[in-house]
């Protein structure tokens, strides 16, 4: 098992990995997919294990089923996923660092514990910043795809 500084979110049990530095809104963005339906796996730090090919997550003990919102304080109570596959990798950029997301980007991939996922950078703080994830995790599980 693998533990990683990215929180986790999942709808119906597929998984959404938003990893980013301190501050780069990766618990203002998975409160918005929450909103949206997302159900929270982790907060902050995510357990990761290669289970049958695939990669599964789940939060640390000592958190799990709390959620920091800045400004409010460690919430319980949110609705929770213990396990979910992941499926697709958000890298958030920093604010202010936007432009370095390409506007029609080569599909990228990152190996964690030997499986291999789609990368998609996304601006945390964007409006449409919850509706992209949810695109990502449709192109990533073959409910939608990319025409060039």
């Amino acid at each position: 098992m693998t533990q990683l500084h990215a929180n986790c979110v999942a709808f119906d049990g597929l998984g959404i990995l938003l990893r980013g530095p301190s501050g780069s809104g990766k618990s203002d963005l998975s409160l918005r997919l929450i909103s949206r339906g997302a159900q929270l796996v982790s907060d902050d730090w995510t357990n990761i294990v290669a289970q049958n090919g695939v990669l599964v997550a789940s939060a640390p003990d000592e958190i799990a089923g709390l959620m920091e919102i800045r400004g409010l304080g460690i919430v319980a109570g949110m609705a929770l996923c213990p396990h979910a596959e992941i499926c697709v990798i958000a890298d958030l950029v920093e604010p202010g660092t936007d432009d370095i997301i390409d506007r029609m980007p080569d599909l990228a991939s990152d190996i964690l514990c030997g499986v291999s996922l789609p990368v998609w950078k996304i601006n945390a703080f964007e409006a449409s910043a919850p509706d992209k994830v949810k695109m990502a995790l449709a192109l990533a599980t073959g409910k939608m795809r990319i025409v060039s």
